[in-house]
């Protein structure tokens, strides 16, 4: 018996189910510590690619992505903010035309204590027909990333860091 089963692949952009992707892991560190790496700015760069995302951090208002004075990232709105567990944004791409075409989507982040850890849920949905991998490729590396730096204090090599780690694909000069 064949079954007709498409092989998952972010790379090949077969992720998303329907106009929904969606990343889950555990790591062991508090809802408020995971809530404080997710808005910290500065906290934010260390996992995510050099990239800090600004905002008051209030439902309603907006915020803003990048590498400061080198690339806008994402802007949108933040549509609920429930401190430490559930944040909810609008999410549009602005690195480059290509994802700019993509349209507004929605990023969830969902903090949930398990024992002495949290579960989090990453949901990236409203995603449009044959949406680029590129808005949610990256997640994995982004909150293996986070977990790795909560749980060790280190940084996780991953292939987006190592694009990102010397600015020139930002384009910063080397």
């Amino acid at each position: 018996m064949k079954t007709n089963v498409t092989t998952v692949s972010f790379a090949r952009g077969t992720a998303p189910v329907g106009d929904t992707a969606v990343f889950e892991i555990y790591i062991k560190a508090t809802p408020e510590q995971i809530w404080e790496a997710i808005t910290d700015p500065l906290l934010r760069a260390k996992f995510s690619f050099g990239v800090q995302t600004h905002s008051d951090w209030q439902s309603g208002s907006g915020y803003r992505a990048g590498v400061p004075g080198v690339l806008d990232i994402a802007e949108g709105t933040n549509l609920l903010v429930e401190p430490p567990h559930l944040l909810v944004q609008s999410f549009t791409a602005l690195w480059s035309e290509e994802v700019k075409a993509q349209g507004s989507t929605r990023v969830t982040w969902e903090i949930e204590p398990v024992g002495d850890s949290c579960r989090l849920t990453v949901v990236h949905d409203q995603l449009p027909a044959g949406a680029n991998a590129e808005l949610y490729g990256g997640w994995p590396m982004i909150i293996s990333g986070l977990k790795t730096w909560l749980e060790t204090g280190e940084l996780l090599t991953t292939p987006g860091s190592l694009m990102y780690a010397d600015g020139e694909a930002w384009g910063e000069p080397s």
